[in-house]
């Protein structure tokens, strides 16, 4: 069984999202289904095979939750000092060929969000990254060729901002 490393932010995400799926999720979904089966003949029913769906989306999720958190492997950032790159550390670079600057967080997989900065562990710029010091040229294969970044900031102290996802579907009440 393969440890997820994350930070205590998304692992606290994590937890928040999976309490939020059995505690306020499924009791919601269970209403629907059993509204729904009061409508009588279940074989034409929309509104029941919707919910049962529903249900079924609900509880992988949580599912996959309750494995990711019982796998976890939480690292303190807060303890991480030095200045090479590793998990957790914050990484300012600048593409060689455009001269444009780009901000990184390395993450854990379950807290990768390329919108808010943050970079698996196991993407390819970031295996390229860690062990790197401030100064290295590192050249990294993208889908559109070989590209090269400059490290101009390494911050190992840096605080994760991590998400919550919550349920996609509509409330249907």
């Amino acid at each position: 069984m393969d440890k997820v490393p994350m930070t205590a932010g998304g692992y606290a995400a994590l937890t928040d999202e999976l309490k939020h799926r059995q505690s306020v999720d499924r009791p919601r979904i269970i209403e629907h289904i059993a509204e729904a089966r009061s409508h009588g003949d279940l074989s034409e029913n929309a509104e029941y095979h919707a919910a049962k769906e529903e249900q079924s989306h609900n509880e992988g999720r949580i599912a996959e939750l309750e494995d990711k958190l019982a796998r976890a492997d939480i690292i303190d950032i807060s303890k991480l000092s030095g200045d090479t790159i590793k998990f957790g550390a914050t990484v300012t670079l600048i593409d060689e060929d455009t001269e444009k600057k780009a901000v990184w967080q390395i993450v854990g997989e379950v807290e990768a969000d390329a919108k808010k900065g943050r970079i698996s562990i196991t993407s390819p710029l970031a295996r390229a990254l860690i062990g790197k010091k401030k100064g290295t040229t590192v050249e990294v294969m993208a889908p559109g060729g070989a590209k090269a970044y400059e490290i101009t900031k390494v911050e190992a102290d840096t605080v994760c901002f991590c998400f919550v996802q919550r349920s996609s579907v509509s409330n249907r009440g």
